[in-house]
């Protein structure tokens, strides 16, 4: 009987925390086992550490931490020979060393990157602004190089990872659709709610919409409110805005709420590194999404068809009145973007491509 092909996943967060990690490789695992693969989960931040990790301040703590994390990989070191491939989600260890990807290269196991962000730039959380040395963001090309495999969320970082290794695999970052399902039936008042979701790492791009919101509001009144799903939120002024906290029980029912569903960004090599997936969450429960015409979200959208691409302030004005007063118009548009989600961006569309790669890697 052939034993099952084991594979070691080394990543910062536990299970279910962090929106990368769920939709990058968490969705596959039960097909991945279905499949024969034993998989084990090695996460360095636990729900403590949370409390302190992104925080200001907090050094002795945060001290203690890096020196429990490094421990803690350490013990995944000796125990990797039991395992036929190492999966990295974006690095063994987020602070600026390849140690441990050396050590488990020397070891001859096979192993494997995925990443969804621009990460060989600099992009420090506010909190961790004074601890910025302990970085190392140019050793993602040491990483890429030291794999066997790469696996990118799209064109713009595979063009990057193919400079240090030729094993490039591009999946975008899925949905699952039997998770976003849209709701039944909308609202019956003509309110119409615009949402946008993310996390304190990408609340400024929220800011960047704040303008053309505030003018909305004054066009139309009450009968356009704003939602913001997120873990912190944006306190500037702005009539009309529903903040929520992110939770992940609830996370699609408190995204059903909204009409219209938005995605600023500025255009830079960090946002042309994002692969879209706000609008796609949007997409995938049947609501219009908005999106800056920056790297991917050009793939993603076809302007007028299955969503809408803004670039200047009179243009995010102009789509969005649109939509707020034509309702057939948010029902057609949202209905093509299902559409886009199921057949592209998907986990049921990606699962088979996904499982092939960990197959012919982990291939006697």
């Amino acid at each position: 009987m052939q034993h099952p092909k084991k594979i070691l996943f080394l990543v910062a967060h536990r299970p279910g925390r962090s929106p990368g990690q769920r939709f990058r490789f968490e969705q596959y695992l039960d097909y991945l086992k279905q499949n024969g693969f034993e998989c084990h989960v090695s996460w360095l931040i636990n729900k403590q550490d949370d409390l302190i990790f992104y925080a200001e301040g907090k050094y002795l703590a945060k001290t203690r931490f890096l020196f429990k994390s490094l421990l803690h990989r350490w013990n995944d070191l000796k125990k990797i020979n039991d395992y036929d491939l190492v999966f990295f989600y974006r690095e063994a260890h987020m602070i600026g060393i390849t140690w441990f990807e050396k050590k488990i290269k020397k070891a001859g196991i096979k192993m494997l990157v995925d990443f969804d962000d621009s990460i060989w730039l600099r992009d420090i959380s506010n909190g961790n602004r004074r601890l910025a040395f302990l970085k190392k963001p140019s050793k993602t090309g040491d990483i890429i190089k030291m794999c066997d495999a790469c696996i990118v969320g799209n064109q713009f970082l595979a063009d990057y990872a193919r400079h240090y290794n030729p094993k490039v695999f591009v999946i975008p970052t899925t949905i699952d659709t039997e998770y976003y399902i849209p709701p039944d039936n909308g609202r019956n008042d003509k309110k119409v709610v615009i949402g946008w979701t993310g996390s304190s790492t990408t609340l400024k791009h929220f800011s960047l919409a704040v303008p053309v919101l505030r003018k909305l509001r004054e066009k139309f009144g009450e009968r356009v409110s704003f939602r913001m799903i997120s873990d912190e939120f944006f306190y500037g002024e702005l009539e009309g805005l529903e903040k929520v906290k992110w939770a992940r029980e609830t996370e699609v029912k408190d995204l059903s709420v909204i009409d219209i569903g938005i995605m600023p960004l500025p255009d830079d090599d960090w946002s042309r590194g994002k692969c879209g997936f706000k609008g796609l969450q949007y997409m995938a429960l049947a609501r219009p999404a908005v999106m800056s015409p920056v790297g991917v979200n050009n793939e993603i959208i076809s302007h007028g068809k299955n969503g809408f691409l803004a670039d200047s302030p009179e243009e995010w004005e102009k789509i969005l009145s649109q939509l707020i007063e034509d309702a057939e118009l948010r029902k057609k548009i949202g209905e093509a973007g299902r559409k886009t989600v199921e057949e592209r961006f998907s986990f049921r569309s990606q699962k088979d491509h996904y499982l092939k790669i960990f197959s012919d890697l982990t291939r006697s």
